[in-house]
């Protein structure tokens, strides 16, 4: 039965992707028929993870051997069921919006390519979730990059789309590069390409295996430092597959690193420390690049970072319990990182949708130019508003239980573990608390300046509510936010975990009944209802330009943390006389130096340009030299993978 509504469910996926090639007219049944493929396919997906997620059974089937011991195999598990649950509710979700979406795209004559790949891309995706061997994984993952490129690149032709599509096909190339050459480590650990432990599981090679690994991961998650590629991708890509990216590409490397901290490696205390450092990294970096965004698509990569870091920092914390022996809390904080990776998912996918419709609305994706939108677009508000508590971790919505779950993580393992794991755990905790601060203040930002107050441009004052498709995609999600959250409890019960967790659904509902007596008493109580003009300093004509602006609210924390936000200052100069001696004008620009981009990054571009100059060097330009070479290669690279094998 799990088997046929797999089957079902990717072979409408891969019509979806094919109906729209086959027909090349550019009509909109061509993109609703294979978006309602897209809908179903995830639908069936989703239909295929529950029981095997709720029930704890594992599915396996060989399909295909496609060659002497690198068999085609289908794997779901608890795990890869989850994963799976997180790729179906989005597409789900992504698909309604995207009836809508799609058609408001520029560029008509590729919306038929942009749903194909869109199926493409879900597809892949999950294929990667339920590979069996590391061939089939690296497969999948390759058709995952390319898709995803493709689609990153539907707007080629904008200012900025091209650059973002170079730097996410070279990061993708290195993150295929180092699970690649982890791979090639871990069948010579294990002899198969299936993925199973590694023996033994404590050899250089193993461990050497589990950071390429673990480099690779990262750099698909958008971990720091090899994040760059994320405030670059998500702004280029159209809305409903940056939902998609966020949403489930960046859980897909998750769940590589999930599997191999729990079915392949035996990890010890010093690499549970190195991955929460990383994530740790990520979440407070993530959130203070985030906070001087007035882009309002490069802020919730930027909040992707950081989310990330949270779920990065719990699977560290699940590998320095485990290697402490305390299993409760391991499990405690891995299910607080896979809790978080299905929320993330929920809310950062419904914050991608609504900050699509309203970019839709505006035409614009900065922050300074919106303002009054609530009145233009009420329910946008209310769905982005839904989203904005649940990223910040408010009760009794779902982002609060598994930070929550994280906490407590860290507050029980402080009272069992030795002074310098203290240390660690205290350093740690105190700076993801800085995190949920720091995310609380932002969407307040994102929302005062986007929806409250006066409009600030024209667009934005002639901004209207989207259509049907493009509300119904993100409302779905916004409820499942609330039923996460409130249900928390009762979903891990049935999941059979007793974990120390407040039952939400109480607390919400006293939450309810407390507000609900508050507004009854304040509306029966309320004096009557004046309006008047607001004091206007004695300025008589008041407009959006005496607002609070998105720079002016930021500039506190910009102050604090100066240190990190590296300014770079150029003072342009032009003269009266030869002599320099009289200032005819002068430009000063000020802009925030990229600091990983300018230290690492293009240092490595610039040693990779001198090194290709120095090759360029033995072109011969004559056919036999370049055989010479291609021999020579063939080779080493024989002799290599003999050493390896």
């Amino acid at each position: 039965m799990i088997l046929s509504l797999l089957a079902a469910g990717f072979s409408l996926l891969l019509l979806g992707t094919i109906l729209p090639l086959l027909i090349r007219r550019e009509d909109t049944p061509v993109r609703t028929a294979s978006l309602t493929a897209t809908l179903l396919g995830s639908a069936l997906l989703t239909g295929a993870a529950l029981p095997v997620l709720f029930h704890a059974t594992t599915v396996t089937a060989t399909l295909w051997q496609m060659l002497p011991g690198i068999d085609f195999t289908i794997v779901l598990d608890r795990l890869s069921a989850l994963f799976l649950l997180i790729l179906g509710v989005v597409g789900i979700a992504d698909a309604v919006y995207s009836f809508g979406y799609v058609e408001h795209c520029n560029r008509p004559t590729r919306r038929n390519l942009l749903v194909s790949q869109m199926n493409l891309f879900i597809l892949s995706m999950g294929m990667v979730i339920l590979a069996g061997t590391t061939v089939q994984f690296l497969v999948f993952w390759e058709m995952m990059a390319i898709a995803s490129l493709f689609l990153v690149l539907y707007d080629v032709e904008d200012e900025g789309v091209g650059r973002a599509g170079l730097f996410y096909a070279v990061m993708s190339q290195v993150s295929t590069v180092f699970l690649f050459i982890g791979f090639i480590l871990l069948y010579s650990e294990t002899g198969t390409f299936a993925l199973v432990p590694a023996a033994p599981v404590a050899s250089p090679a193993a461990i050497a295996a589990f950071l390429c690994l673990f480099v690779g991961f990262s750099v698909k998650a958008g971990i720091v430092p090899f994040h760059k590629w994320l405030p670059y991708a998500h702004p280029a890509s159209p809305s409903n597959i940056s939902a998609l990216m966020s949403g489930v590409m960046l859980k897909v490397a998750v769940y590589g690193l999930v599997r191999a901290v729990l079915d392949i490696f035996t990890l010890d205390f010093a690499i549970g420390a190195v991955i929460l450092l990383f994530g740790t990294a990520s979440a407070i970096l993530g959130i203070i690049y985030a906070y001087k965004e007035t882009d309002i698509k490069c802020l919730l990569a930027n909040h992707s970072i950081e989310n990330i870091g949270i779920i990065f920092s719990g699977i560290g914390l699940a590998v320095i319990f485990t290697d402490l022996g305390m299993p409760a809390l391991s499990t405690l904080s891995l299910l607080a990182a896979l809790f978080h990776s299905f929320n993330h998912a929920l809310f950062k996918s419904l914050l991608f949708m609504t900050a699509g419709s309203v970019v839709a609305a505006t035409h614009t994706r900065n922050v300074e130019e919106m303002g009054g939108l609530v009145h233009r677009m009420p329910l946008t508000a209310g769905l982005f508003c839904t989203g904005a508590v649940a990223i910040a971790a408010f009760p009794p919505l779902n982002g609060f239980v598994s930070e929550l779950m994280l906490f407590e993580s860290f507050f029980f393992g402080l009272q069992a573990v030795d002074p310098l794991a203290k240390v660690l755990l205290i350093s740690t905790l105190s700076l993801l608390s800085l995190t949920g601060a720091l995310t609380a203040a932002c969407f307040v930002k994102v929302f005062g300046i986007a929806f409250l107050a006066h409009p600030r441009s024209a667009s934005a004052a002639e901004a209207e509510e989207p259509c049907s498709p493009m509300l119904l995609g993100p409302a779905i999600l916004a409820g499942l936010c609330i039923v996460a959250g409130v249900g928390s409890f009762q979903i891990f019960s049935a999941l059979g975990y007793d974990l120390p967790l407040p039952d939400m659904l109480v607390v919400g509902t006293l939450m309810a009944a407390t507000l609900a007596v508050v507004f009854l008493a304040m509306t029966r109580n309320a004096p009557k209802t004046r309006v008047s003009e607001t004091w206007g300093c004695g300025i008589l004509s008041q407009n959006s330009r005496m607002e609070f602006t998105e720079t002016g609210y930021a500039e506190p924390v910009v102050t604090i943390f100066s240190p990190i936000y590296r300014k770079e200052k150029k003072i342009e100069k032009t003269w009266l006389d030869p002599d320099r001696a009289i200032v005819a004008g002068a430009r000063i620009e000020i802009s925030l130096i990229k600091f990983f981009e300018e230290y690492l990054y293009l240092p490595i571009a610039r040693g990779a340009l001198a090194v290709s100059s120095r090759v360029q060097r033995f072109h011969a330009g004559t056919l036999d030299t370049y055989m010479l070479y291609t021999f020579v290669i063939i080779v080493v690279l024989v002799l290599g993978l003999g050493w390896f094998i």
